[in-house]
């Protein structure tokens, strides 16, 4: 991890970007105190992909049928 001010911070930006982005971590400090932390970005989540499961898994036809009195009151704790 390297430490740099703040005068040279604002001197070579664009360097330390590129730095940064290689998977370096910058200190900028004011007075040799630490301040700031220079870090990359969090790189994006993928897009996700619908249907991987196509095939893999079946619904019953009765999936969404109310459920019978005794099993309601069972969940409901009665």
């Amino acid at each position: 991890m390297q430490t740099i001010n703040i005068h040279e911070a604002k001197t070579h930006l664009s360097r330390l970007v590129e730095g940064v982005a290689a998977g370096e971590e910058i200190i900028i400090a004011k007075a040799g105190k630490p301040m700031a932390r220079l870090v990359a970005l969090a790189k994006p989540a993928g897009r996700r992909q619908l249907g991987i499961l196509a095939g893999k898994m079946a619904v019953p036809d009765d999936f969404d049928a109310p459920l019978s009195d005794e099993l309601l009151a069972t969940f409901e704790g009665r």
